[in-house]
This record gives structure tokens, C-alpha cells and sequence, in this order.
């Protein structure tokens, strides 16, 4: 640890497992204060045994006034994370109207109020890092059988630089991160939902140029870059990690 985001809190959002967990750890380990938010509290029973200064909340991130009252009671937020999202699988035929609907509200609804409750606070202190995770599938590269989820995560960005244009001159510096395909709880639960596990896994695996998966410290790796203060120059971009999936 070398104390890169000391003095500072931090919102995570999607915190019980997967990237969501990684980066408030990662985060916790250099020295900010944590605010870890998910919808099933258990999964995050151990992290204030595993960090002291992460503090679990549970909390449904498409519910406008949960998330207004969560982040008024976690006070001065410095850097807000917003990874809770939803995959759904299947091109556009197989989307009915509530996969679509849920798909936008989850992914990209959550982050509309998330970034409404601490924006205010951040342009006031004139500092703050917001940093939202998108994704590589369809809305950077095609990646198939991923409509519902590539158009959400496709608007993720589009609200990332439509953000950060507006508060550029402020201090708020707001970003996101692209993944790849990422060894997770929630991938291996696809995987293992499928009819054949293994050719699922090696076609995920096929994906990346550098012939395996991207793990989620490596997600954290890049988040923490975003969070702390040695990216001061940068806003409105789309980092992406994704071992030459969209080379």
C-alpha cells in the first residue's frame, strides 16, 4: 500500500462480488474510506474484516431514493465507482420489452441517480472521480448475442462524456472503464448455465488475442489509476482493458 487515495471516500456500487468487490478492496488499500454497496449484504459480510475502513451497506441501485439517502448518509463522497449491472444474453429477438427495460434501468438508469446524488456535493468542493464501468461488448466492438447489454453499456459511455463535458472546468473529472472478458462469479454462472460449459469457457477464453482472461484486479488495477490524483488530466475517455479484444 502507499497510501495513493488516503484522506479520501469512496461509493462502490455492484461491491458483493466480481470487479465491484476487487475495487473496494483495492481501494480500501490505499487509503480511502469505503462506502461498499450491493444488493445482498452477506456477500460482503467478510470485507471489514479484510479492510477495516470499508463499511458494507445494501443497497438497490435502481431505486432513486435508496441511492439518494445512501449517499447523503456516506457524506463528503470523493471518487463514486458504479459497477452493479445486469448481462442479458441473446441477440435482439431474444430480448423481450422487460429484458431491454431491465437491462437499461440496471445499467444505465443506476448511474443517472448515483452520479445526480454526488454531483452536487463533488462541484461544490470542486474535486471529485467518477468512474463508470461500461464494457467492450457491442458498444466498442461486436461481440455477439449481447444486444440488450451492448446498448446499455453503449449509453454508459455516451453519459460518461456527456458528464464530463458539462462539469470539465469544475475539478469533477468523470470516466470509464471498458473491460474485457473477465474471470467473475457472475461469468462462471453464465458459463455454467450453458449447455456445454467448456466449449462456453474456451469461446470466452478465444475472445482475447493474449489467449485468456482478464482477472478483476487487473479491472481494479485500471480503476485505481481513474480514482486517484496521478489522473488528474484525464476526463471523458473510455479506458479500456481488454487483452486485444477490439485490436
Amino acid at each position: 500500500m502507499t497510501g495513493r487515495l488516503a484522506g479520501k471516500r469512496a461509493f462502490v456500487t455492484g461491491a458483493g462480488q466480481g470487479i465491484g468487490r476487487a475495487v473496494a478492496l483495492a481501494f480500501a488499500r490505499e487509503g480511502a474510506s469505503v462506502v461498499a454497496a450491493s444488493r445482498t449484504l452477506s456477500k460482503m459480510a467478510d470485507l471489514p474484516q479484510l479492510a477495516p475502513s470499508i463499511q458494507p451497506i445494501a443497497l438497490d441501485v435502481t431505486d432513486a431514493a435508496g441511492v439518494r439517502k445512501a449517499i447523503e448518509a456516506a457524506s463528503e463522497v470523493d471518487i463514486l465507482f458504479n459497477c452493479a449491472g445486469f448481462v442479458h444474453s441473446g441477440t435482439i429477438l431474444d430480448a423481450s420489452e422487460d429484458d431491454w427495460q431491465k437491462s437499461f434501468d440496471q445499467n444505465v438508469t443506476s448511474i443517472y441517480h448515483t452520479i445526480r446524488a454526488v454531483l452536487p456535493g463533488m462541484l461544490e468542493r470542486k474535486k471529485g472521480s467518477i468512474i463508470n464501468v461500461a464494457s467492450v461488448a457491442s458498444s466498442i466492438t461486436g461481440v455477439a448475442n449481447r444486444a440488450a447489454y451492448g446498448m446499455s453499456k453503449a449509453a454508459v459511455i455516451g453519459l460518461t462524456k456527456a458528464v464530463a463535458r458539462d462539469v470539465i472546468q469544475s475539478g469533477v473529472r468523470v470516466n470509464a472503464l471498458a473491460p474485457g472478458t473477465t474471470l467473475s462469479p457472475s461469468l462462471e454462472e453464465r458459463i455454467q448455465a450453458t449447455a456445454d460449459p467448456e466449449t462456453t469457457r474456451r469461446s470466452f477464453v478465444e475472445r482475447q488475442p493474449m489467449g485468456r482472461l482478464g482477472t478483476v484486479e487487473e479491472m481494479a488495477a485500471a480503476a485505481l489509476y481513474l480514482a486517484g490524483d496521478e489522473s488528474a488530466f484525464t476526463t471523458g475517455t473510455v479506458i479500456v482493458v481488454d487483452g486485444g479484444q477490439t485490436l
